[in-house]
């Protein structure tokens, strides 16, 4: 179905483009009383590397850029925890304040019940938004060290113009050399409306989304960020039938019939801790296919199952296998991931086989 680079001829498995922030984490209580936080990694694209690394035991990079303070060299540290190689990071001087450059904060509360999660990203005039094309050799990383697998998304493409454009550059040297690319659309309002909101997104995801293998996204995203209307969704429930999945992929793969993985999540919010949780994919050879169900998924936290979700599918497609069967990893991998705090995933491979094959949470001894 998608043909990778063989393993002996490349330095990485993975390599993920985007922003590392530093996540405070007040734990159960609110941001507005907290009195303490704990310090986590993360951001939408580093996630799936990490967690292709420490979970599923592939050779991770980031690429990404931080300013040489004390604050992103904790971040490099929590990044080396991880497993994930640093030697891709680019490292920008520190004025003292943060006038020209800084490291991105991410303020997040976990909610519970009736109290949804909140994020309070602190991230301008970062040194990865500030990454300018031409910076980083691409055709040296993707040929001469190799990578099998490129995943950059939304998120990264909306810092800044200039983050946008070193997206494209990295996506079409990456195609040139035959590294597959994942492109998560990760649609963030918050982000975008700055800088001309949804009509600006649709131009830099249509643009970018011509470089992509593997297109993942929710019906929010296929909506805001590349212009396909999605009818009989239920706002409040965040639901997507099925038949309008169908109708909405076959929009998709006649305008854009490069795409040879199109992925997404769906959740039923009930409140903030009881999600239902369920995938679907479609590839040109399978159609359209859905991963199994659950129901009233208890949820700890639940910022980084959709690149939970991400990374157990592009696990199973670089090990070459069926599309369900890397469905099913990515389901359960994004479900295990939010029954742990943090960004990161903290499941390992035989849990996320065990629930693919139909596991339960039976007490293990």
């Amino acid at each position: 179905m998608i043909q990778t680079r063989p393993e002996q001829e490349c330095e990485f498995d993975i390599v993920a483009l985007g922003e590392v922030m530093l996540r405070l984490d007040p734990g159960e209580t609110r941001i507005r009383t907290a009195r303490r936080f704990e310090a986590w990694e993360g951001g939408g694209e580093y996630n799936v590397a990490r967690g292709m690394r420490k979970v599923f035991g592939k050779r991770a990079a980031v690429a990404t850029a931080l300013a040489d303070n004390e604050i992103g060299h904790l971040v490099e540290n929590l990044i080396m925890q991880g497993g994930v190689d640093t030697s891709l990071i680019r490292w920008q001087a520190f004025d003292g304040i943060g006038r020209t450059v800084r490291n991105g904060l991410n303020f997040t509360e976990r909610g519970f019940g009736v109290r949804g999660a909140v994020g309070v990203s602190d991230r301008a005039n970062t040194a990865i938004a500030q990454l300018a094309p031409g910076t980083v050799d691409w055709d040296d990383l993707f040929g001469r060290r190799g990578v099998r697998w490129l995943h950059t998304g939304g998120i990264y493409a909306a810092l800044s113009e200039s983050a946008a454009a070193v997206a494209e550059e990295a996506m079409a040297a990456a195609q040139r050399h035959g590294t597959v690319v994942s492109f998560d659309l990760n649609y963030r309002p918050s982000l975008w409306a700055g800088i001309g909101g949804p009509d600006v997104a649709r131009d830099v995801n249509t643009r970018l989304a011509s470089h992509v293998d593997v297109m993942i996204g929710n019906e929010e995203d296929f909506t805001a960020a590349l212009g396909f209307e999605v009818s009989d969704v239920d706002e409040h429930l965040s639901t997507l039938p099925m038949d309008s999945f169908e109708a909405m992929v076959g929009a998709v793969a006649q305008q854009m019939p490069w795409f040879k993985v199109i992925a997404t999540t769906l959740r039923t919010v009930h409140t903030a801790s009881d999600n239902d949780w369920q995938a679907i994919a479609w590839s040109p050879e399978t159609g359209v296919l859905a991963s199994a169900p659950r129901e009233h998924l208890a949820i700890h936290d639940r910022v980084g199952g959709g690149d939970g979700f991400a990374s157990g599918l592009v696990y199973g497609l670089l090990e070459g296998e069926p599309l369900q069967q890397c469905l099913e990893f990515g389901a359960a991998h994004g479900a295990l991931a939010m029954t742990t705090p943090g960004d990161t995933s903290m499941a390992t491979v035989q849990e996320v086989r065990a629930l693919a094959s139909g596991g339960s949470a039976r007490v293990r001894r």
